[in-house]
């Protein structure tokens, strides 16, 4: 495993947590600079203009986007913890399920969190309230698709899974998960409980102050 991976991220960033889990579950070495000042944003704006974390340096090469960081990883930075599955078919139903969760839970967390920094005369009463009614029924979905025990697609932790921590992690703190769906409360409590998650969860808390809505006193 190369010693020269730099991750440029912040340890509150949900698609930061995306990543950092996947580095954790294969313990692989790296170093991560804290976007926490002028001087390293402005050297993730040399890496990307867009200027969206995280981004991942291997020597000369640049990734962007945690899905590809994390196949990028599991193609060239392996470890015993197989992200991205060996299966065609199975390798497909992570993707899936990774698209799942960024796209219908995490965007719409984003959604209800986002409308939080706006001025009062520019919020959006009605994206917010469609936004939470695609949580809930994503939560549906969950409850109907994801396996009773185990993880997103069976018994292995893989890429959706990483995927899944931060999107359920912070959606239910803006529109937590009914108690009729308890499968999807179970599904969230296991990945809470996993030493790789558990760990982002750590070095994010004392940047909870900061959750615009107001962060629960729970997790």
């Amino acid at each position: 495993m190369s010693p020269f991976l730099v991750l440029h991220a912040h340890p509150f960033s949900s698609y930061s947590w995306k990543v950092l889990i996947a580095l954790y579950e294969n313990g692989t070495p790296f170093e991560f600079r804290v976007l926490e000042d002028q001087a390293s944003w402005a050297e993730l704006e040399r890496l990307w203009p867009i200027k969206l974390m995280p981004v991942l340096v291997d020597r000369e090469r640049t990734l962007i986007e945690s899905s590809i960081i994390i196949e990028y990883l599991a193609l060239m930075h392996s470890g015993p913890v197989e992200l991205l599955p060996s299966d065609p078919d199975m390798a497909l139903a992570a993707r899936f399920r990774d698209r799942f969760f960024d796209q219908h839970v995490m965007t719409p967390t984003q959604k209800i969190v986002g409308d939080h920094l706006r001025p009062e005369e520019a919020r959006d009463p009605h994206g917010v309230a469609e936004a939470h009614e695609k949580l809930g029924k994503a939560y549906r979905w969950i409850e109907a698709n994801i396996p009773a025990d185990g993880w997103a697609i069976g018994d292995d932790f893989t890429l959706a899974d990483c995927a899944a921590a931060p999107s359920l992690f912070y959606a239910d703190w803006v529109e937590p998960i009914p108690e009729d769906c308890p499968n999807a409360r179970a599904y969230r409590a296991r990945l809470l409980a996993r030493p790789s998650v558990s760990r982002v969860v750590e070095e994010a808390r004392p940047y909870r102050a900061y959750f615009p809505p107001g962060a629960p006193d729970r997790d």
